[in-house]
């Protein structure tokens, strides 16, 4: 059977390789490989084949419509009349909802540390070690833990 973990790059993993030693598991059934991280940056604008569920334009439609409404309702009492404030309020309400949402989005990608696979952890063992090797795993802060039972024929 192999037991595949995930793992942040700490000292966790070490200490889980660490503890799976002292329980009789030998180095050579244990695999520790580092993942290669993404270079490119995320993008602020989706495409048609991918997007990453942040949307910057529900914002400023929203605002923009309101703000559009708004100045063709007073555009009656103003002197260009209802349909240039309408257009006036839309585009305004685009822009300043545009800043706004990017402002947050800029913000929450620096507030927020987000939980990344950087290792991935293999360990070959017996069906019987199973249970031992998920509770070190897990109490050595693994991010996911899967087995895969290497005795079906195919």
């Amino acid at each position: 059977m192999y037991v595949i973990a995930t793992f942040e790059n700490s000292l966790s993993i070490e200490l889980a390789i660490s503890e799976l030693e002292v329980n009789r598991i030998p180095k050579e059934r244990i695999l520790a490989a580092p993942l290669n991280k993404r270079s490119n940056t995320k993008r602020l604008f989706d495409s048609i084949h991918e997007a990453d569920g942040v949307s910057l334009f529900d914002g400023p439609a929203i605002l923009g419509t309101c703000l559009m409404l708004l100045g063709a309702i007073y555009g009656f009492v103003f002197k260009w009349g209802p349909i240039i404030w309408g257009i006036i309020g839309a585009v305004s309400g685009l822009i300043l909802g545009f800043l706004i949402k990017l402002l947050l989005v800029k913000k929450s990608e620096k507030g927020f540390k987000k939980m990344t696979s950087e290792i991935v952890l293999m360990i070959r063992c017996e069906d019987h070690q199973w249970e031992m090797i998920q509770q070190v795993l897990w109490k050595n802060s693994a991010l996911g833990i899967t087995k895969i039972d290497n005795t079906r024929t195919y």
